[in-house]
């Protein structure tokens, strides 16, 4: 990650927000969200509970919103 060059800031020249570019920004969410689904993974790991095909878990969603 390249390190921010312009800030906003203040009348005291407090720094209040970062300037990035797009493509920075676009990289940092895709990093968030792939970080997000490793947490989802092992909380799901951690869970204990049994594994069950995609297929059968569609059917129980579709099932529950009838």
């Amino acid at each position: 990650m390249k390190k921010p060059k312009r800030f906003l800031t203040n009348d005291k020249g407090e720094r209040l927000a970062v300037v990035i570019e797009i493509e920075e920004y676009e990289k940092l969410l895709a990093e968030l969200e792939d970080l997000h689904d490793i947490r989802a993974y092992d909380e799901a790991k951690a869970s204990g509970e049994v594994p069950i095909p995609l297929d059968e878990a569609i059917s129980e969603i579709k099932k529950k919103r009838k």
